[in-house]
């Protein structure tokens, strides 16, 4: 972990904008006209996903990924000007909100202002041609670290940014050397002392696959050393074979609760039901009472909170970064659930407790964090009907955090019903 990340971000909430398929329009300006509702969920943190120009050699669909960036000094003039992106970020700063941007270094389109002008900062092959290492990531070149000019110019991009934003999450990092991040954070530092740093991890099958080609891939425990968080990858794939039936729940919690044994003492996950590389969560779990109890156990478990646009109306629909692809609002809205869940997550147990969860019963987990003098437990049924579970609770009533009502327990017993159950005792 970077020595001094702060624990604070295990309780807060980091909402993903994909501008392009943001409001009617899709520019800095829709997003700008919603900030009161997004900052309304308990947001802290914006995460832009990229905001600049898009190459047109080897352009995937119509209007290209994002991720295939042509100049990382500039914006996309179809999300507006300077000036609109600069009021935006005024206006996040001006409601209590931060904003930090997508940075990605590992490459550019082909056409980009740096394959023009620095031919040599990049990876080619035999022939002499600019590539990429992975072979379906044709509208994209990689950049060659071994250039130390390189980094000087995306150390003083960042900087420049950093000047307007509050950090940066940063693309695929782990194909980059660990050096390199390290000493950008360092100068980003000098401009931005409060910068926050938010890793993409990958998952152990494409650090296996990558390494085995003879390539860089971080693991989570050396990304750590320069980043404040990063994603929880290295447990996702458990979460997604229970859903499809491939495999336990309690194979997942086991990973989850190895998370506080194998990591810093300060670490920080970023966990999630969906993003923009992932299946939307409704589409995993159709039943909206199951879903309800998913996205509050993902809030409840230790680490930054995270939601991609529009998953707090249920959008099923996962949007090509390729097209222009409007968000669905029109789907079931648990805003009230994540507002009541963002409540209960700036408990300060939440972010110096110690964690463990168990599934207590098919499909229901009990998840717990105990400090000294106080304890937090929470039940949620993440693939189980209402049911009746066995608590480690003296008999009586009790009030349930997360709706204000009150239960009672009698015989060690508790009923979990529509809403989850979380108990300060």
């Amino acid at each position: 972990m970077a020595y001094n990340t702060s624990k604070d971000f295990r309780n807060k909430l980091l909402y993903s904008v994909f501008v392009r398929d943001y409001g009617r329009n899709g520019t800095f300006s829709d997003v700008k006209e919603d900030l009161d509702r997004i900052k309304d969920l308990g947001t802290d943190i914006i995460w832009l996903m990229p905001i600049h120009p898009i190459g047109e050699k080897g352009r995937k669909g119509s209007v290209g990924s994002p991720y295939a960036i042509k100049d990382y000094r500039a914006v996309n003039p179809d999300f507006g000007t300077m000036e609109d992106f600069v009021s935006l970020i005024d206006a996040i700063h001006s409601k209590g909100m931060k904003c930090i941007i997508d940075v990605v270094y590992n490459h550019t389109s082909p056409d980009s202002v740096l394959a023009k002008e620095h031919p040599e900062w990049f990876r080619h092959n035999e022939k002499g041609e600019p590539v990429a290492k992975v072979e379906d990531w044709y509208d994209i070149v990689d950049l060659d670290y071994s250039h130390r000019e390189l980094w000087d110019y995306q150390i003083e991009t960042l900087k420049y940014w950093a000047k307007y934003v509050d950090g940066f999450r940063c693309d695929v990092a782990p194909l980059l050397p660990l050096e390199f991040w390290k000493r950008a954070r360092e100068e980003v530092e000098k401009v931005r002392p409060d910068a926050f740093w938010l890793s993409e991890s990958v998952d152990a099958g494409f650090i296996r696959f990558l390494r085995k080609g003879g390539e860089i891939c971080l693991s989570d425990s050396e990304i750590y050393e320069a980043f404040d968080a990063t994603y929880d990858y290295d447990i996702f794939n458990y979460w997604k074979r229970y859903l499809t039936g491939e495999g336990a729940l309690s194979d997942y919690l086991h990973e989850l609760n190895r998370q506080e044994e194998i990591y810093p003492d300060n670490y920080v996950k970023m966990h999630f039901l969906e993003n923009h590389d992932r299946l939307r969560a409704a589409t995993m779990t159709t039943d909206i009472s199951l879903l309800s109890h998913q996205t509050a156990f993902s809030f409840f478990e230790k680490g930054l909170a995270f939601l991609y646009n529009g998953q707090e109306r249920c959008a099923t629909e996962h949007p090509t970064l390729f097209e222009t692809d409007p968000v669905d609002w029109s789907g079931y809205d648990l805003s009230a659930l994540i507002k009541r869940m963002m409540r209960i997550k700036r408990f300060k147990i939440m972010a110096y407790g110690e964690f463990l969860a168990r599934e207590i019963r098919e499909g229901v987990v009990f998840a717990s964090y105990e400090m000294p003098g106080e304890k937090l437990s929470g039940y949620f049924r993440v693939g189980s009907s209402p049911c009746v579970v066995n608590v480690p609770l003296p008999e009586g009533e009790y009030i349930n955090e997360f709706n204000g009502e009150k239960i009672v327990i009698y015989d060690s017993s508790l009923f979990i019903g529509a809403d989850p159950v979380i108990i300060r005792a």
